[in-house]
């Protein structure tokens, strides 16, 4: 019979007491409700003629839009956002900056056993970059150097940490990072692993690339494709852009190559955010550095404070809505919101008392791999890059860069990777996505109540190079 774990789906507070907790929050994503988001951009002006079209004013394409002016900057460089750059996914993120390419090296020998000290080289090259980059554009990102703790809740969680033969913290030295009665041991990672202001680095990099030249439109969706003698053309409702080349960003959104739609599937993250809290109540938990935390669950949490000592909390449920659909009516759902207030307070019961002002949710683009893949199209007129499962803060930019070196014909290391060359297995349409998903979730949450130990669908999908965590 399973054991009981730390985290549940049952809820184990009054259920009076969670919805007093959310009551008062706000639907807006903490990170977009700030008086320092900058005014609406331009919408396209009619028919436009250019070296470059980047499609997506997230951080994929804001990177390509940069490096492409870096590259080159004498080349004309359009960014056609849908609604408003970093909108979506990007500038409502948990705002975890880290430098792994391929979610963990248990995930990239799964998928790149052959390649994993290149992939190890290029992403910490990429990490530095992406640091470097900040400081040279000078924007206000909030960046934190400040590392990752990652906690064990479970016996067999414990146990993968010391076969890790990464220095465990138990005890004293867990407690000096963050203490709860849940916290059975913990590893701290210092490098590669920081913390940004997600929105305000989106907002920062679309600056950064205007001051080099790109022109960025807003409220002007591309509808659809096609080739044209000698490049490609992009159909808004407002004009036509011809363009040399195309870089296509759009990440979780149906893809404008029908080709690429069954590699990705659309899956809804929430998090909630608490009131400010006092240094009595952060010292209270032990939480006095600026790291973030994670435990180290299938169904797993992120948590992170933000400048104002408030402490985000999302993760766990993973959802995917049935057809595929990506819409604002599911950027709430109460279920979960309750769910993430009754583990907050079962992971801190010392602040029992706290209320959170924001709870959000939003579409984040998952692949098989749980890694990007990139690739081109139209005689490599066109380039992709899509499918980072929630890892593209920093991955982005790497993104970015295989993209372009894809346009430019140009071969890379970043280009003879496998996940440049090769695109993972696909997800079934409808009417068979929906319950596939619905029945790897609840192997996710089976293994986490075993032990750890996988099932026999799991492990079998695994052997064909498909995973799934929360």
């Amino acid at each position: 019979m399973p054991l009981p774990t730390a985290y549940g789906h049952e809820l184990r507070h009054p259920l009076a007491s969670l919805r007093a907790s959310i009551a008062d929050a706000s639907p807006i994503p903490f990170w977009q409700d700030d008086a320092a988001q900058p005014e609406p951009r331009a919408v396209l002006p009619g028919d436009v003629e250019t070296d470059l079209l980047v499609i997506g004013g997230g951080y994929a394409g804001l990177w390509t839009a940069i490096q492409a002016k870096e590259r080159q900057p004498g080349r004309r460089v359009v960014l056609l956002e849908g609604d408003r750059v970093g909108r979506a996914a990007s500038g409502r993120n948990g705002g975890f900056a880290e430098a792994s390419l391929t979610h963990g090296e248990e995930n990239g020998s799964l998928h790149f056993p052959d390649e994993l000290d290149v992939i190890g080289r290029l992403a910490d090259e990429n990490f530095d970059g992406f640091a470097q980059s900040i400081a040279r554009y000078g924007i206000d990102a909030e960046y934190e150097a400040s590392g990752v703790l990652a906690v064990a809740t479970e016996p067999h969680q414990v146990e993968a940490l010391r076969e890790s033969g990464a220095p465990l913290l138990v005890g004293e030295a867990l407690e000096a990072r963050a203490r709860s009665p849940l916290y059975r041991a913990g590893l701290f990672t210092a490098e590669g692993a920081s913390l940004v202001h997600p929105a305000k680095l989106a907002w920062g990099l679309a600056d950064a690339a205007a001051q080099l030249g790109v022109e960025i439109y807003e409220r002007s969706a591309v509808l659809r494709l096609a080739k044209s003698a000698g490049g490609v053309i992009a159909q808004t409702r407002n004009g036509v852009v011809r363009a040399a080349r195309v870089a296509l960003a759009t990440n979780g959104f149906p893809s404008l190559l029908r080709r690429l739609r069954l590699f990705t599937v659309p899956i809804y993250d929430y998090a909630l955010m608490t009131e400010p809290l006092s240094a009595d109540q952060l010292a209270e938990i032990g939480w006095t550095g600026r790291h973030g935390i994670t435990d180290l669950g299938r169904e797993f949490h992120y948590y992170r404070k933000s400048r104002d000592n408030r402490i985000l909390f999302g993760g766990y449920d993973a959802v995917y809505h049935r057809g595929r659909r990506v819409t604002p009516a599911h950027d709430q759902r109460p279920e979960t919101f309750l769910r993430l207030a009754d583990h907050f307070f079962s992971t801190f019961p010392s602040l029992a008392a706290t209320r959170f002002t924001h709870a959000w949710g939003g579409m984040i683009d998952m692949s098989t791999q749980l890694v990007a893949f990139h690739g081109s199209a139209y005689g490599g007129r066109v380039a992709y890059s899509s499918g980072y499962t929630g890892l593209g803060v920093v991955a982005t930019r790497f993104g970015a860069a295989v993209m372009l070196d894809l346009l430019e014909g140009a071969d890379t290391e970043r280009t003879r990777l496998r996940m440049s060359r090769r695109l993972p297995i696909p997800i079934p349409p409808e009417p068979l996505a929906y319950p596939l998903i619905q029945t790897m979730r609840h192997a996710v949450a089976k293994s986490d109540r075993n032990g750890g130990k996988d099932g026999f669908l799991l492990r079998t999908a695994a052997r064909f190079g498909v995973g799934f965590d929360s």
